[in-house]
């Protein structure tokens, strides 16, 4: 089973170690069937099913590139047609109050497309960041400055918001920027 320096008998190994692996020993002849046409027909064989799985793979490529394209062109379909009706009340809003001298017209008409826009970008999954009051967050938040804390109570803490931040899920799309108090 295995030689004298405790290794392991490979049976692939020839009793002639000057005999290589797949050559032919003297006066051994070839089988026509065996020898000649077998390794030309498996070659043919496995170089076609590389070429086809190559165009196969060739194929796939092109056909993710294209979806992704095309995915890319209509990914803000949905969005831009939810804020279409928003697009609309802008529209009858500036039509209405170009000629009133009214001004809580104009507040009045602006706070409702203001809320209707809030709810359908809620609707999308976009959250604002609640911060005032809050502690100091690095990857929620961006410190524009400092300022003398009103109270005690706000050393440290989120004392005003500049602009608001906003996440998309759960992912934040938009720090905060933020004044805190010394």
């Amino acid at each position: 089973m295995a030689n004298d320096n405790n290794l392991p008998q490979d049976d692939n190994l020839t009793a002639d170690p000057t005999h290589a692996a797949g050559e032919m020993a003297d006066g051994e002849t070839p089988d026509a069937s065996a020898a000649g046409a077998r390794p030309d027909a498996e070659l043919a064989d496995l170089k076609d099913k590389y070429l086809r799985q190559a165009a196969e793979f060739e194929n796939y490529k092109r056909r993710t590139t294209k979806e992704r394209i095309e995915l890319f062109k209509t990914a803000n379909q949905e969005l831009m047609t939810a804020l279409l009706p928003v697009l609309d009340d802008f529209e009858r809003a500036r039509a209405a109050t170009l000629t009133t001298p009214d001004a809580d017209a104009v507040r009045e008409s602006i706070a409702i497309i203001y809320n209707k826009l809030g709810k359908t970008l809620q609707q999308k999954g976009l959250v604002p960041m609640e911060v005032k009051g809050g502690d100091f967050d690095a990857e929620l938040h961006e410190a524009i400055t400092q300022i003398p804390a009103p109270s005690d109570d706000l050393r440290g803490k989120i004392v005003d918001e500049v602009e608001r931040g906003y996440y998309l899920g759960d992912k934040v799309i938009r720090h905060a920027k933020v004044v805190l108090g010394q």
